[in-house]
Formats: C-alpha cells, sequence, structure tokens
C-alpha cells in the first residue's frame, strides 16, 4: 500500500512530465490499435473467407512438371533443342475416368460431394441445322469438304475440347484439320453439374429438364427450337463426327432459354458452331452412356478406332470432373488425403476458388505487411523515447531516492514505487489510445486498403500498356472475395462483350480481380489483450534503465553530494 499510495502522489506532484508521457504512449497505442486490428481482419479474412462458404476442386496434369522431366530424360546438353516427340509422348497420358475420380472421391477423409460433365461435338443432320447465318453456313460447308479427307489423332487430347474451346479452330477447323462439329453434346451428371454449365446459365421456357437415369431425353436451346422450329416432345437426329453413317435420335422433353448467349460468327468464320451456346445440347451422362458416347466407353474403343482417318464423337468426349468440399480446411485435407490414396505425381489437385481469393486478398496482405513494419516502427522509436524521459526521471529524484532508502526503505521498493508509477501513466496513455485508435481504424485503414487496391489496378494496367492494349479494354471478371468481415468490389469490372465471362479475345492482357477494398477493422478483445501486453513490454522496458541507475545508487553518497 505504501508503494502505491507513493506512486499516485509523484504521478500527481510530476503532472507535467507525466501527461507528456501519456500523450507519447497515447499515440503508440493508437498507432498499434489500428495496426493490430488491420492485421487482426486480414488474419481473420483469411481464416475464416473460405472456410464459411464451399470449395470446388479439381484434378489436372501438371503439364509443366510432366514436360519438364520428360526434357531432363533426353537432353544431354544445355543448348539441345528439346526433343518434342518425347514431350509429346509424356503428355499423352490416359485421363483419368470416372471410376478413378470417384476412387478419390471415396478416399477422402472429409465430406465431400461430386459433379461431373462428359462433353462431345456431334454433326448436324438435313433436318436438324445448328444456329448460324448463311456466310458462316457456306463456309463451315466448304471447309468441311475440304476436310473430309483429313486423318489425325484422336482421343481424349488437350486442345480437342469440344465447343471450340480449343482457339479460332472451329467447325471444319479443329486440331489438325479435324471437324469440331456442329453441336456440342454435353451430358450432367446431376442438377449441381447444370448449375456449372460451361456455356452458362439457362432457365427453362417449356418442358422440364430430363431425369438423370433416363435414356435419350435431352433440352435444347430457345433460339434452336425455333430454327428448326421444333416443339416438345419432338426427336432430333444429329450425326457422328466420322462422316459415317451413324446417327444418333434425342427426344426432346425441354426447351431452355439462355441467360447469356454467345453468337459465334462475332469472332469470325472459323470460330464453329458448337462453340455458340445456343447450340449445345443438354443430355444425361446416362444417355451418352447408352449412345457409347460417354468417357469410358470411348477410352475402351480408342484402340480400335486410332486407325480411323477420321474422329469419331465417343473419341472427342471430355469429362470435366468436379470435387466440391464445405471449406477449405476440407480443401487442404482432401488435397492431403489425395497423396496418401496414390495419385500419381504427375497431377495436382487446385481450386479456382482459393486461386480467386487469394488473388482477392493480395492488397490487404501488403496492408497487413505495412501494418507490421508500421507497429514495429512505431514500438521501437515509443521505446526509446520512454526510455530516455525515465532515464532523466530517475536523475532528477536522485536526492529523493537517497532518502527513502536512508530512512529505510529498501531499493525494492523504491524500484517497485518508480514501476508503478511509470505503469499508471502508461496504462492511462494506452487507455486514452486504443479510444482513438478504435474511432480511426476502420477509416484509415480503409483509406490505406484503397491505395493498395489502387496500386494493384495501376500495375495491372502497367502490364496492358507493356503489350499495348488501352488500359480501359474491356475486362474478363475474375476473382472475387467476401467473408463476414470484408466485403469485395472492383472498379475495374466490365462486362465482355458477349455477355459471357472469358469470352473476350484481349482476356489474358485484362483480367481483373475482385479485390477486397473494404475490412471491419474494430478493436476486439484479442487486440486489447495484445495492447496490455505491449502496454507491459514498453513499461519494464523503458523502467530498466531507471532500475539500473536506483539500484547501483548508495544513500550516504547521495545525501553526502547532496549536502
Amino acid at each position: 500500500m505504501f508503494v502505491l499510495k507513493n506512486a499516485w502522489r509523484s504521478v500527481v506532484r510530476n503532472l507535467g512530465r507525466n501527461i507528456l508521457i501519456a500523450i507519447i504512449v497515447a499515440v503508440i497505442a493508437a498507432a498499434a490499435t489500428i495496426g493490430l486490428a488491420i492485421r487482426n481482419s486480414a488474419e481473420t479474412a483469411r481464416r475464416d473467407g473460405l472456410n464459411s462458404t464451399t470449395v470446388t476442386a479439381t484434378i489436372g496434369l501438371d503439364r509443366d512438371k510432366v514436360m519438364q522431366q520428360a526434357q531432363q530424360g533426353t537432353s544431354s546438353g544445355s543448348n539441345d533443342k528439346p526433343d518434342v516427340d518425347s514431350m509429346r509422348e509424356a503428355l499423352n497420358q490416359d485421363a483419368l475416368t470416372v471410376s478413378e475420380y470417384d476412387k478419390y472421391a471415396k478416399a477422402s477423409s472429409v465430406p465431400v460431394t461430386t459433379y461431373y460433365t462428359e462433353t462431345t461435338s456431334v454433326n448436324a443432320t438435313d433436318n436438324f441445322q445448328p444456329v448460324e447465318s448463311s456466310s458462316s453456313a457456306s463456309t463451315d460447308s466448304s471447309t468441311q469438304s475440304g476436310n473430309s479427307d483429313s486423318s489425325g489423332s484422336t482421343g481424349n487430347a488437350p486442345g480437342g475440347q469440344p465447343g471450340g474451346e480449343g482457339g479460332e479452330n472451329g467447325s471444319g477447323g479443329g486440331p489438325g484439320g479435324m471437324d469440331s462439329g456442329d453441336f456440342s453434346l454435353v451430358g450432367f451428371s446431376s442438377d449441381t453439374a447444370v448449375a456449372n454449365a460451361a456455356n452458362g446459365t439457362f432457365t427453362m421456357s417449356s418442358g422440364e429438364v430430363f431425369d438423370y437415369e433416363s435414356d435419350g431425353k435431352a433440352i435444347i436451346s430457345q433460339a434452336l427450337a425455333q430454327f428448326n422450329g421444333l416443339n416438345v416432345g419432338d426427336t432430333i437426329e444429329v450425326a457422328d463426327l466420322s462422316g459415317s453413317d451413324t446417327t444418333y435420335q434425342l427426344t426432346i422433353v425441354g426447351i431452355y432459354k439462355n441467360t447469356s448467349s454467345s453468337d459465334a460468327n462475332a469472332r469470325g468464320p472459323k470460330s464453329g458452331t458448337s462453340s455458340d451456346a445456343d447450340n449445345a445440347i443438354y443430355t444425361s451422362v446416362n444417355t451418352l452412356k447408352k449412345l457409347g458416347l460417354a468417357v469410358d466407353e470411348s477410352s475402351s474403343s480408342d484402340s480400335s478406332s486410332s486407325s480411323s482417318s477420321s474422329a469419331t464423337s465417343a473419341s472427342r468426349t471430355q469429362l470435366s470432373y468436379s470435387y466440391v468440399l464445405a471449406s477449405k480446411s476440407d480443401y487442404d485435407t482432401f488435397t492431403t488425403d489425395l497423396k496418401k490414396a496414390g495419385l500419381d505425381d504427375n497431377y495436382t489437385v487446385s481450386s479456382a476458388d482459393v486461386e480467386n481469393y487469394e488473388t482477392s486478398l493480395i492488397p490487404l496482405d501488403n496492408l497487413a505487411k505495412f501494418a507490421l513494419t508500421l507497429l514495429i516502427i512505431v514500438l521501437a522509436v515509443g521505446a526509446a523515447v520512454l526510455i530516455v524521459i525515465n532515464l532523466f526521471n530517475v536523475r532528477e529524484r536522485k536526492y529523493e531516492i537517497g532518502v527513502l532508502t536512508a530512512i529505510g526503505i529498501t531499493k525494492v521498493k523504491v524500484v517497485a514505487q518508480f514501476v508503478t508509477e511509470l505503469l499508471i501513466v502508461t496504462m492511462i496513455g494506452i487507455a486514452l489510445g486504443v479510444a482513438g485508435g478504435a474511432v480511426a481504424s476502420v477509416p484509415v485503414s480503409n483509406q490505406l486498403l484503397a491505395q493498395q487496391v489502387a496500386s494493384q489496378q495501376s500495375q495491372q494496367s502497367d502490364r496492358q500498356a507493356q503489350f499495348g492494349r488501352n488500359a480501359d479494354m474491356p475486362d474478363a471478371p475474375g476473382a472475387s472475395g467476401s467473408n463476414e468481415n470484408s466485403s469485395s468490389a472492383s472498379s475495374s469490372d466490365k462486362p465482355s462483350t458477349d455477355g459471357k465471362p472469358g469470352n473476350d479475345d484481349q482476356r489474358g492482357f485484362g483480367k481483373a480481380a475482385n479485390y477486397v477494398s473494404e475490412i471491419n477493422a474494430t478493436v476486439s478483445f484479442k487486440v486489447i489483450g495484445e495492447l496490455i501486453a505491449i502496454g507491459l513490454a514498453l513499461t519494464l522496458i523503458s523502467a530498466l534503465v531507471g532500475v539500473i541507475a536506483i539500484v547501483r545508487y548508495e544513500p550516504l553518497q547521495i545525501l553526502a553530494d547532496r549536502s
């Protein structure tokens, strides 16, 4: 009690000096509050952002790794040209089948749901034609006739993707001169697969969606139905890509309307009609199996069809398989489980959700690093200032120390009194600093974050300028991030020319990201606890010099020097 009373009296008696110390501590605490609030919000956003929403994952071949291994295995010197044939052979790995994908799903120790689509290309018949203009029709027919005798390898090779995804080679202009087809025939495994259709979202205008266990039922776009004068209940006939007499019959059970449609002709005469969203025929995976167009069937028939001079629809079937997990932590666990289950090292597990969210957090991560640097500088400077002030304080009160020790007060109590004085002033300063920092943390942090976002967008503009692109060119929508402590926004998002994400011809140069541009950097109990710990540390560090001086003082020598 003696120590506490004397400490309080000394604080009041030396009010001017202690007010100065309190102001210094308050400034330090305010800056530390803002820095800690920013870092706490960044950690919360990273931890909880994807843990509160589902994550979609896929398995894909690591092409860079496979080609690097193939090149290392064939090159004898650093100046040797790559062995293209060896790298092609290395890339020609068997694609995973549906059963293999299912096996990895069962190997997961966390809950996982799956969905997949199988996409192939088919040709038109006399009674069923794709939506196209007369100019593209004449071009397509002439191109197809020119390629009717062409030969090329078939199978599930990348780049031969149905729907014209491989590039500008469309109908009659596919890889190796192969026909990419007039329609894309897509088989879905479930409603989830339909909801994630590559051609975009759609709504039913008449009829109903097919049953996934059904055989031969399909839905077509409203534009395709109008172009051919078809209604629900009619039967359509499509032809195999091989150019033989093989045809497939499907019953229309529903007609859908695309919420976003792509005009293939707007991208040139060679873009192909199968790449037009209106020329997509949707059915079930079971229907593709019945028709012999599913991936498993096409894989088993690859050896027999390899000698054929033209590609069949079955050999061109592409499988897209996705895993849906409850959170980012489940995704990490799932990735580890797949490696344990024997997934080849040449395959990688990836998630566009995770990658996009990581991209959206770049400005926030940069701000968190800046906040940490600022916090370290402020604490270092503040500690140095407090040490100097406390050292002068002890020297000014040297005679008081001598008197106290001379009348029998132990040096331990004297040290405790000085530390208590400094602790009282420090805690008052911290309380004021926390109050001020709490008020300023949200606007200041959001202003700093806006500067980071502007910096990232400026870097994107600079990269576009390096390629001679205009800074205001249309950007393809990129990553988006949102969480309970932040909301995302991007001033640079612009719709693509055809209304569909990623269809812009210049999307590689102008891919915009929806960066996290606002955070709720409020002061939590965690931040207050950290500030109290910082205050105690500053008190002990700044009092250390005074403690050493007090311990070294001799009371009789102090009084003798004073007299």
